[in-house]
């Protein structure tokens, strides 16, 4: 048995139930926090930090992969389908939101509190670990393939 085989047997066992209420409401943050990036898309490219020596195909790529990565990411949690592919398709832009989002603190007020985004970093990165419970689609569809 592999490692990962071992890590995600061990989240499959030990995953209470009120974490799947913890996963739906983090998803659902995750889909709001998509839409209000989606609706003031100019000002998140204006976020981008000008020593990152983006070209303008390349910010376009960035700030459509953090809107996508929230808004699909998010549906996927809620559902509790491809738990962990959802995980890891969030947590770069977390770590991008911890790690860059401290350079410039006024400028992202309305997007950024670096306490939330280490909190929600923090839940992905268990979520990713745990996988996604017994209220997710993913559990009802292993429950029919043993009926």
């Amino acid at each position: 048995m592999t490692v990962l085989h071992r890590i995600g047997f061990w989240g499959e066992t030990h995953h209470p139930k009120w974490m799947d209420i913890v996963r739906i409401g983090l998803g659902l943050f995750l889909i709001y926090k998509g839409v209000q990036f989606a609706q003031n898309y100019t000002v998140l490219m204006s976020l981008m930090p000008g020593w990152m020596s983006f070209g303008s195909f390349s910010e376009l790529l960035v700030g459509h992969y953090i809107v996508g990565a929230h808004i699909l990411g998010g549906v996927l949690l809620t559902l509790g389908w491809l738990t962990r592919a959802a995980c890891i398709m969030q947590i770069p832009v977390l770590l991008g939101a911890v790690f860059l989002g401290q350079e410039l603190p006024d400028v992202m007020l309305p997007f950024s509190n670096l306490f939330l985004a280490i909190i929600v970093l923090l839940l992905l990165i268990y979520f990713l670990i745990a996988g996604n419970g017994t209220w997710s689609f993913d559990a009802m569809h292993v429950g029919e393939a043993e009926k």
